[in-house]
């Protein structure tokens, strides 16, 4: 089965690749693969494609890495929703589910009441006690 994928070139702290079509079962960095049809610097976020090999190598039935994927997709190269290439132990987290259930109850009596801020104000003097150094320079 052939791959379209990433190939990592450049040197150490710096990635730049090469996108190439390969058999599967090689190595991503092995030089072998059937053609390079296009790079990528994510430094400077510049992709360069040759858009014509890319749809003819899908239509033989080339599958594209997940990260591929979502770079054609925002170069719109092709046409789809996004991939989550993420580690399956860290979903991705959806804008609603950022404020639980059990917050909401307390922004409620924040907004009822000034019985918080009368908290706030005792907690200073219930702390405030004379140590003795302070009592014998007083007296």
């Amino acid at each position: 089965m052939l791959m379209i994928r990433l190939q990592r070139v450049g040197r150490r702290n710096h990635a730049e690749f090469r996108v190439v079509v390969t058999e599967k079962t090689r190595a991503a960095k092995s030089s072998n693969y059937k053609e390079l049809i296009g790079h990528y610097n994510p430094h400077t976020d510049e992709i360069k494609l040759d858009t014509e090999r890319v749809q003819h190598w899908i239509g033989v039935g080339a599958q594209v890495s997940d990260t591929l994927h979502n770079l054609l997709v925002r170069e719109g190269v092709i046409k789809g929703e996004k991939k989550n290439v993420l580690p399956k132990k860290s979903p991705i987290v959806k804008e609603t589910e950022e404020v639980p259930a059990e917050e909401a109850p307390a922004e409620a009596k924040k907004e009822e009441g000034d019985t918080e801020e009368v908290k706030t104000e005792e907690a200073p003097e219930e702390t405030k006690e004379e140590t003795p150094a302070e009592a014998t320079e007083e007296k």
